[in-house]
């Protein structure tokens, strides 16, 4: 396993990330247990969740999960592991029950640590922008946290390149460091962050963690496109707009002798912003098979093709659409 610093850290995670949605939800406890365990045999030292995750309101089903894991074996996981979640979502129904208070961050926080199992949360995440958050606020409850030993790193998800921009120049006002990831979703069919927020990212320092790199598994290929999550609504909308291209991709994939999913994978890695994509195993064999991205290579022959088939905005902003 390739290990990186995340962003302008000194911190190393792996070049995969391991997404931990699926836990409960869709993959049991037990299995859940075997996949943390296989993960951390390959190298895998990158777990993400988030607070919401199991979609139960308020109980942080998945980070449950996590945190029985982590507590076996005499803590010896948890010191192997840079443990990353997230907060935002609606943990209840009273007003201070989600986004980014202060009241809601401290108390956010709280609660997934004793979930979790943990005294700290190694890279916390604000989930979403709250426009009705003052970033004097937010910074002062997350440097509380870090005063506190509770938080070491702090990252967003889902922002724009702006309120990257915004945020990490509160941050250094108040001598803060600020945020260094972003979680943006990013893939060869979703690439409009090429836009503003990698290059935000680039310039501030920020780790990019891709999520759906395989675009909900659309790209793994057409012929596994009846199969698990796929059979849903919104990813049948998906492959029926994108047919034509999933049809081209597929056929270039076979030309290099490779499965779609490691091509789509390996393609998040080339790009020297992007950390390492999540990859949210079901099952074992999901895991295992996103493990032979890291061994392809994309020349740029085949960059070159893969823009042919999935255009990206054009570049960076504004010269992507101006001058």
């Amino acid at each position: 396993m390739e290990y990186v610093r995340l962003g302008r850290t000194a911190l190393k995670v792996s070049r995969l990330c391991l997404g931990t949605m699926n836990f409960g939800p869709h993959t049991t406890e037990p299995d859940s247990f075997k996949i943390m365990d296989r993960a951390l045999d390959l190298g895998i030292n990158f777990f993400d969740t988030a607070n919401v995750y199991g979609w139960k309101k308020g109980e942080g089903w998945t980070e449950q999960i996590i945190g029985r894991y982590l507590a076996q074996a005499g803590g010896a996981r948890r010191d192997k592991v840079v443990l990353a979640t997230k907060v935002f979502g609606n943990m209840g129904d009273w007003p201070n029950h989600s986004r980014l208070s202060a009241l809601h961050i401290r108390r956010a926080c709280e609660e997934s640590l004793v979930r979790m199992k943990t005294d700290h949360i190694d890279l916390y995440q604000m989930h979403h922008v709250d426009r009705d958050a003052p970033w004097d606020e937010v910074w002062q409850a997350m440097e509380t946290l870090v005063a506190q030993g509770k938080v070491l790193y702090v990252g967003s998800s889902n922002f724009a390149g702006w309120h990257i921009a915004q945020a990490n120049e509160a941050a250094r006002s108040r001598h803060f460091l600020g945020l260094v990831s972003e979680q943006s979703i990013y893939n060869l069919i979703d690439r409009t962050v090429e836009l503003e927020v990698i290059p935000a990212c680039k310039a501030y320092g920020l780790g990019l963690i891709p999520w759906s790199p395989l675009k909900g598994g659309v790209l793994s290929g057409l012929k596994k496109a009846d199969e698990g999550r796929r059979t849903g609504d919104l990813q049948q909308k998906t492959l029926a707009k994108h047919r034509d291209k999933l049809e081209k991709f597929d056929a270039l994939c076979a030309e290099l002798g490779q499965h779609p999913a490691d091509v789509a994978l390996a393609w998040t890695l080339h790009n020297p912003v992007v950390t390492a994509p999540i990859v949210g195993p079901r099952t074992m064999d999901h895991l295992e098979g996103a493990m032979r991205a890291l061994d392809v290579k994309l020349d740029p022959d085949v960059l070159q093709k893969l823009d042919a088939i999935f255009p990206g905005p054009g570049g960076p902003a504004p010269e992507a659409y101006a001058w």
